[in-house]
């Protein structure tokens, strides 16, 4: 089919948005267009057959111990769907008066899987308005004589035709636009990166890939998965999975399986993380791009409980989140799903997912985040991270990253990762979509694929142009020990006019007999110190017992009136437990120390210079992991000269002088 037809096609199904004008919003036109084109090509498909399933549907109307399913699909030519009705969209556009009711009809004839999908339109609404709105005749008009003919437009470009009306829905209702649609320019970049290393294997006779997105929304990174991989080979056999919440996305690409006359059933609906719809089988290539930010609060019960019950025999065994952050999630849950590698090197799966900056660096040692970057890291599965320029997402301007992750990488691979900063490579739209501003074009697509390909050696080779570009590190180079460093606590000890209203707020000191005396044997010695806890205590003891009390004993005693009369000072005595200096809270610090490195001779080189009393807590070092990208990439810029700002502002206020001078009387 030439690419004239194919707009015609397009602009044919879109000219119902004019109908629609007036009585839906242009946020809402795509709910009314996609179910009837759906319609429309459903209808095209199943005409050679439509007498014969009406037929057996006749036989079997009558025998409620027998389930017809199969025998319809079979009389269906094999087809996954099926209408058991004689009715057509020209014969109920041929009776005005009764449209809606034999539309109504004509969709309950639906095998049940098409029936889910309208029902997720919310179809028989859209019917209800569309009578009330006197349109229903006019939208069934359009699409009667819309040739959708699988011998006039095949599968393939029927993907194409519907891919273009999703593109255009989301497009012209901004709004939403990120909810239903990731831009076609980044999906292609993604694929490419994803896929490129197994050209050669793609290439084979008879190959056969099976591909998931957990997110997969409309679909358009599995149509664009498996358009990719038959350009490379015309014959090789993709089979698309996915999984989506939102119940109009699900239904928008179901639909989209079933043009192509792909199996529907393999678009699941539901939560990927509360009800994994493909619990038990893996993949060659899964990919997505799911929302950022998105807590799973909704979900967190089950989560925790696979977490804890099931461990490493589960998903989510290295770590969960944040709670309003489960982007790691569905990496986990895609990790899970990779084909293993045997022991000759066959097998292994290839996964891409785009990400925001959190699960970079988020989450300090030993939080769920630092353990699922370790996982990932020690088992060396991480392959490269591309990071994207700003603005090139529909709902969002940030800045966004592709992470590559494979558990078959290629031996000069092994042990390294890939970061890619292709935050340049981009061009200023003519119109701004939302907060999308910025576009890839073919040119800058092609040269992030083939920098990312040819990573190692552009790494190595510092004349090369784009050597600045990227940057190679060993797996353990994201990893730290995060050192607890304490300092001793020093005081001195002293009595205030504010040290007997301190001993009565103490409920350690005040609820002793002693109490009252105490406090008037501070009272006595007011404005004195000392400058050691010994000599402080001998003398609050002697006051005591020469007021005729007696001098209270305990743990909780002495540690409370220290908390009263102690005060910290750099010279202060060193206070001990058991012989050893007691930290001070206060001056505790911590230090991230590379793996790797001896963490005593860290600190003697960059703490004891400054603060020689200082000591490692070992009981609390923990070890984490995080890929600050934009510090490997950061180049310093010099601020200008204060002689250049200081004439741009001589210069800024002439100007105001002057405009001030033009409206002054």
């Amino acid at each position: 089919m030439n690419g004239s037809k194919h707009t015609e096609l397009v602009n044919t199904a879109w000219s119902v948005a004019e109908l629609l004008r007036g009585d839906y919003k242009q946020s809402e036109y795509g709910r009314v267009i996609l179910p009837f084109t759906l319609l429309r090509r459903l209808e095209c498909v199943l005409e050679p057959t439509r007498h014969a399933v009406a037929a057996v549907a006749e036989k079997y109307k009558d025998q409620t111990e027998v389930n017809p399913d199969g025998f319809l699909r079979r009389a269906a030519g094999g087809l996954a769907f099926y209408n058991k009705s004689d009715l057509t969209l020209k014969k109920i556009a041929g009776d005005a008066e009764h449209a809606a009711a034999n539309l109504r009809l004509y969709v309950s004839n639906f095998s049940e899987n098409v029936r889910e999908v309208l029902e997720a339109y919310e179809f028989n609404r859209h019917i209800n308005r569309l009578d009330a709105a006197n349109q229903l005749y006019n939208v069934l008009g359009v699409f009667t004589d819309l040739d959708l003919h699988p011998d006039t437009v095949p599968n393939h470009n029927m993907g194409y035709i519907f891919e273009e009306l999703i593109r255009r829905w989301s497009e012209q209702s901004n709004e939403t636009a990120g909810e239903h649609f990731t831009p076609r320019e980044v999906i292609q970049l993604m694929v490419n990166l994803l896929i490129a290393p197994d050209g050669d294997a793609l290439h084979l006779p008879g190959v056969v890939r099976t591909v998931m997105d957990p997110a997969c929304g409309t679909g358009g990174m599995l149509s664009a998965t498996e358009e990719h991989i038959t350009e490379l080979n015309e014959h090789a056999q993709v089979e698309v999975y996915g999984q989506e919440l939102n119940p109009e996305s699900w239904a928008i690409c179901r639909s989209d399986l079933m043009i192509k006359g792909q199996e529907p059933d393999n678009i699941a609906f539901g939560n990927s993380f509360s009800n994994p719809a493909f619990r038990r089988k893996t993949f060659d290539y899964l990919l997505a791009n799911p929302p950022f930010g998105v807590d799973w609060k909704k979900v967190k019960d089950e989560v925790e409980y696979e977490h804890k019950a099931l461990g490493d025999a589960g998903r989510f065994g290295a770590g969960l989140p944040r709670i309003n952050d489960g982007s790691l999630l569905f990496l986990q849950h895609m990790i899970a799903h990779m084909k293993p590698v045997d022991t000759e090197g066959k097998g292994g799966s290839r996964i891409a997912i785009v990400f925001n900056g959190s699960p970079l660096f988020t989450g300090a040692a030993g939080s769920g985040e630092s353990e699922i970057r370790r996982w990932i890291l020690q088992n060396d599965w991480l392959e490269g991270i591309v990071a994207l320029p700003d603005q090139l997402f529909y709902n969002t301007g940030i800045s966004t990253y592709f992470w590559i992750l494979t558990n078959r990488k290629s031996p000069d691979h092994k042990g390294k990762v890939i970061l890619l900063d292709a935050r340049d490579q981009w061009q200023k739209m003519r119109k701004s979509l939302g907060d999308k501003r910025k576009q890839l074009s073919a040119e800058h697509i092609a040269t992030v694929v083939k920098l990312y390909g040819e990573a190692l050696a552009v790494a190595d080779d510092a004349e090369h142009p784009l050597h600045g570009k990227v940057k190679v590190f060993r797996n353990e180079d994201f990893g730290y020990q995060r050192i607890t460093v304490d300092r001793p606590l020093k005081l001195r000890f002293e009595v205030t006019e504010e040290t007997p209203a301190a001993l009565e707020a103490s409920k350690a000191i005040w609820k002793l007999p002693q109490a009252a005396l105490l406090a008037d044997a501070c009272t006595s010695l007011t404005g004195t110190s000392w400058a050691t806890k010994q000599e402080a205590w001998l003398a609050l003891k002697d006051a005591v017992v020469q007021a005729g009390g007696t001098w209270p004993t305990g743990a909780p005693f002495d540690k409370a009136l220290r908390e009263v009369i102690g005060a910290r000072h750099p010279e202060g005595e060193v206070q001990l437990v058991k012989g050893r200096p007691e930290p001070d809270p206060e001056l505790r610090d911590y230090e991230n120390v590379p793996l790797g490195e001896d963490v005593e001779e860290y600190v003697a080189r960059e703490v004891h210079p400054h603060v020689p009393d200082a000591w490692i807590d070992h009981s609390k070092t923990k070890v984490g992991y995080e890929i600050p990208f934009t510090r490997h990439f950061y180049v310093f810029e010099p601020p200008r000269p204060l002689a250049e700002i200081d004439a741009d502002l001589k210069e800024l206020e002439q100007k105001i002088q002057g405009l001030l001078g033009e409206v002054a009387p």
